[in-house]
């Protein structure tokens, strides 16, 4: 980084304007605005690996794209800011008003990039690039500016400095998940932060220097500022409009409803299935979670034959959407059951949303019913309650957040909910379109000392779909059936169950690793197995 206050013995310096007076509280009006700059640089980095993760997956992936890519772009743009530091006040002022815009629109036109051209990687990289650039050039220019207001010895000026932006950062990042998120959603919250760095680089920067600024400077600059903020406020009216038309891009049939959570996207479709009926679609980071013209299938095999021995007292693990609830609450001898969600706005839409309401037959109406909304995994480390039946029904694992519900240190965590006779029913993704990760789950709930039992079955929106059934310290794999009071099933019976446990030649259990928190190999095996569908 090179500053006034850095060059060497020697060394040409700068040319410096006549001397001026500032006011008392210049000084701290500057770190303000570094202050504010540094919260916003790192929302917008936040912002776009949040986005990553929600498009793409593989969070991991792209925080480290993210995080690598800005930072070697902002060390290009400190070295690209040395010769802006006779005119720092003026390349300032540009330089945070194509950080405003450029960071401000980088979530629309990442997510447009998304749903219309399929760009959204070569777009991301350059979008990250231009804001890493924008960034890295603040901080030589912010140091020449406090060096005109008060001359400080190098080091006391980079503490100065650098605490201040370390700080602004900490707010940024708090700011994000915990009022950003919640209060104006991705797109418009980008645009928010869009706005305040540019009053904060501009506006603060002109009152501040007013006196050194020529009048026909003064004047290109807030026009520039004003043609900014006026773009960033129409985005922002037009944020929902576009948010919908992009969205409904992705999407063959039509949206009725969609949200953003602090956790994933919510979308859910509706439209006329082939059999002439309604066909509801829940998605999930586009993800699709269930048909509602095939959805018995899958939470008919999903529940029942895990509920063929006790259940009394239930746990479901995931299925916020209420359908393996709904079938759990069909036997009468049922008599509490304990469902786990990570989001609050999912348990939310199937109690409130009327069609999803009555595909779950309301059943988070049901007196027997408890919903906590809290992590799995470190929900499981506290309870202390013991399940007849575990239903387990996370989306697949393909990020680091849903892998971890896929371990050995997960199952060995839930076995101290376990009676001595307890199931456990483990949704497992697709042996044909993903054996490795189905036979790795399989594995890995051994590893955690379960026996098991694996099976298949046909859901046509899904395709090809497994299953693992499984009991903690049995001698013998578990039996796959129904209960002799089960009730009257669209899609199992006794045969069906018997043939599922067959698999073809070419499906059958492969030498995969399991799962563990320190090596989640089953992310590695579906990010690579799913990679092209």
């Amino acid at each position: 980084m090179s500053t006034t206050a850095l060059r060497g013995p020697g060394a040409a310096a700068p040319s410096r304007p006549p001397a001026v007076r500032y006011t008392r509280g210049a000084r701290f009006l500057l770190l303000l605005a570094v202050f504010l700059c540094a919260a916003c640089g790192l929302v917008y980095e936040l912002a776009l690996t949040a986005l990553g993760s929600y498009l793409i997956g593989n969070s991991v992936l792209q925080t480290s794209v993210v995080i690598s890519v800005m930072v070697f772009a902002m060390g290009l743009g400190s070295l690209a800011a040395k010769p802006l530091r006779r005119r720092a006040v003026g390349a300032f002022a540009v330089v945070e008003g194509v950080l405003a815009l450029v960071g401000g629109l980088s979530v629309l036109v990442l997510y447009a990039a998304f749903a219309w051209l399929q760009l959204y990687t070569p777009a991301m990289i350059v979008i990250t690039l231009v804001v890493g650039l924008l960034i890295g050039a603040e901080i030589p220019l912010l140091m020449t500016l406090l060096q005109r207001i008060r001359r400080q010895e190098a080091g006391s000026a980079v503490a100065d400095m650098f605490a201040v932006d370390y700080i602004g950062a900490l707010v940024g990042g708090l700011c994000f998940p915990l009022l950003l998120l919640p209060t104006f959603g991705q797109l418009r919250g980008a645009l928010v932060v869009g706005a305040v760095n540019a009053v904060a680089g501009v506006v603060v920067m002109l009152f501040i220097f007013r006196r050194q600024t020529r009048r026909f400077v003064q004047v290109g600059l807030l026009s520039g500022v004003t043609a900014v903020l006026a773009v960033l406020a129409t985005a922002y009216v037009l944020a929902d409009d576009l948010e919908v038309t992009a969205r409904q891009r992705m999407y063959q049939d039509p949206i009725v409803h969609a949200e953003t959570t602090p956790y994933q996207e919510i979308v859910v479709t509706r439209s006329t299935a082939f059999t002439g009926g309604a066909d509801m679609r829940l998605f999930l980071n586009g993800d699709l979670q269930f048909s509602s013209v095939d959805e018995y299938r899958y939470h008919e095999s999903l529940v029942h034959p895990a509920l063929s021995e006790g259940r009394g007292d239930v746990l479901i693990l995931g299925g916020g959407d209420g359908l393996a609830l709904r079938e759990v609450l069909r036997y009468d001898d049922v008599r509490h059951v304990t469902l786990v969600e990570l989001d609050p706005a999912m348990t939310k839409l199937a109690r409130d949303f009327a069609p999803l309401r009555e595909l779950n037959d309301a059943s988070f109406a049901d007196p027997r019913v408890r919903v906590v909304n809290a992590d799995a995994f470190n929900w499981l480390r506290g309870a202390r309650q013991r399940y007849d039946a575990v239903i387990i029904d996370f989306p697949d694992p393909d990020t680091a957040a849903l892998a971890k519900l896929y371990s050995v240190e997960f199952y060995t965590l839930l076995g101290q909910v376990l009676t001595p006779r307890s199931q456990v029913m483990v949704q497992s993704g697709s042996p044909f379109f993903a054996p490795k990760t189905f036979w790795s789950i399989a594995a890995t709930v051994e590893a955690a000392g379960y026996t098991t039992t694996e099976f298949q079955v046909d859901v046509p929106s899904f395709g090809n779909w497994g299953f693992v059934l499984a009991t903690r310290g049995a001698a013998a794999p578990p039996p796959l059936r129904l209960a002799p009071d089960a009730p009257r099933l669209r899609y199992l019976d006794d045969s069906v169950l018997k043939a599922a446990t067959v698999f073809p030649v070419d499906r059958r259990r492969e030498d995969v690793r399991p799962s563990t928190l320190m090596e989640p190999t089953v992310l590695e095996y579906v990010l690579d197995e799913w990679k092209n569908y």
